[in-house]
């Protein structure tokens, strides 16, 4: 059963601050959705999030009484990265999020794991529809292209 944040989310860009808050939720999240990944949220994946994605991409936040619970990095309209920590999945804290980059760029897209039913479950709730699918040649792993359509696209 899921916990419900204790108060009110506050969504905001990140900061080199929330560094470490950061990395624990992402690495927690991450393990928990790639448990098929091997190294999923440590060694060589956590030093290209640290070096990489949190300095590259748009990162947001969302905080739940002064901590941070969630992480969403875009690259433009591109979710490259949702992680929600497990105890506040199912808050509605990681539709918070979405819909914040959907009022950001409209049209959005991701790639998603097949294997990680969760998110797929949650990404189709929230609107987002398979476009295409590939082999993650480093993991044979089926990675998923999904595509929301911002409010105005026709259907």
């Amino acid at each position: 059963m899921p916990v419900h944040a204790p108060g009110p989310v506050v969504i905001r860009r990140y900061a080199p601050a929330d560094e470490n808050a950061v990395m624990d939720v992402w690495s927690r999240a991450g393990r928990a959705a790639h448990p098929f990944v091997p190294g999923e949220g440590e060694g060589e994946r956590a030093r290209e999030m640290r070096e990489t994605h949190l300095v590259h991409a748009e990162n947001w936040v969302a905080e739940s009484d002064g901590r941070v619970v969630a992480l969403l990095g875009l690259m433009g309209a591109e979710i490259g990265g949702l992680f929600v920590a497990p105890e506040a999945q199912g808050t509605g804290v990681g539709r918070r999020l979405v819909d914040h980059a959907a009022a950001l760029h409209g049209r959005l897209s991701l790639d998603v794991y097949e294997k990680n039913t969760g998110a797929r479950s949650f990404y189709a709730r929230t609107g987002f529809e398979e476009e295409s699918r590939r082999v993650d040649e480093e993991y044979d792993e089926v990675i998923l292209r999904l595509v929301r359509k911002a409010p105005e696209d026709p259907a």
